[in-house]
């Protein structure tokens, strides 16, 4: 199947879930809008912009929250009200895309609370660089598998250059940037487990 052979769910659902979320996540941890603009870096006026669905956040963004709250990116766009299926069919699989650098993630198979494992696939345009400071969840195992394209991956101070077919397993610890390095989109499939 093609990448643009999915249909996904409205991005402006997928961007009220994630903001629904996160204010969740905040009121969970009894922090104040100033507390968690503390602990990210990321504006109190933003944060709040980002909580009623005002302001789509940027990737780099999100990995900051999602480091803080200890959570993948797929686990925060996972429903987290509803018991996780066995099947995920492919109209359901939420999909998100960062409007700065139009990296696009699709949760193939997202995170449930009795299991360890998700998979999410990913494209990022070809020229386009995404950038995360941290890991969000510290020793977080990665199996990166491409489909196509060409992909440079900076994990923490060792590079890698993947290209169709290629697998790298890597424990993301710290900081990684991936760039699509080809003269076309960079798409890959990212098998995550969590310790």
């Amino acid at each position: 199947m093609a990448a643009s052979d999915f249909l996904p769910l409205p991005s402006e659902a997928v961007d009220r879930r994630i903001a629904q979320r996160l204010g969740q996540l905040r009121g969970e941890h009894e922090w104040s809008l100033d507390d968690l603009a503390e602990r990210t870096g990321i504006s109190r006026a933003t944060l709040s912009r980002i909580e009623r669905s005002e302001l789509s956040p940027t990737a780099a963004m999100l990995g900051k929250l999602c480091t803080t709250y200890g959570w993948t990116l797929s686990r925060l766009m996972a429903d987290a009200e509803c018991p996780a299926p066995s099947l995920v069919p492919a109209k359901e699989q939420a999909i998100w895309t960062d409007p700065e650098s139009g990296y696009r993630r699709r949760a193939v198979s997202p995170p449930a609370p009795e299991l360890r494992g998700e998979v999410v696939e990913v494209r990022i345009p070809a020229g386009a660089t995404v950038s995360f400071e941290a890991s969000p969840v510290a020793g977080l195992e990665h199996h990166l598998w491409m489909l196509s394209g060409a992909l440079t991956l900076d994990v923490e101070s060792t590079t890698h250059r993947l290209h169709a077919g290629d697998c790298l397993r890597y424990v993301l610890a710290g900081p990684a940037r991936f760039r699509a390095s080809g003269k076309r989109a960079a798409r890959y499939v990212i098998a995550m487990v969590r310790p």
